[in-house]
């Protein structure tokens, strides 16, 4: 697997845990962490990574043509 379909992979499926605990975490408590706020910080860490991805991808095919 190159590092940008990693990258797009492990970005994607962190974007989507982190908005998971946006919507569906409100209710719950923990003593040390807000789950919500939890979720919008590995929404912006797997948005982070997804760009970094696509960024790896076009410039792996520009690099090749």
């Amino acid at each position: 697997m190159s590092p940008a379909a990693k990258n797009l992979a492990e970005g994607s499926a962190t974007l989507l845990a982190g908005l998971a605990l946006k919507l569906f975490a409100d209710g719950v408590e923990i003593s040390f962490v807000s789950l919500p706020k939890a979720g919008v910080v590995m929404m912006v860490i797997g948005g982070v990574q997804t760009l970094f991805g696509l960024f790896q991808a076009t410039r792996t095919s520009s690099a090749r043509g």
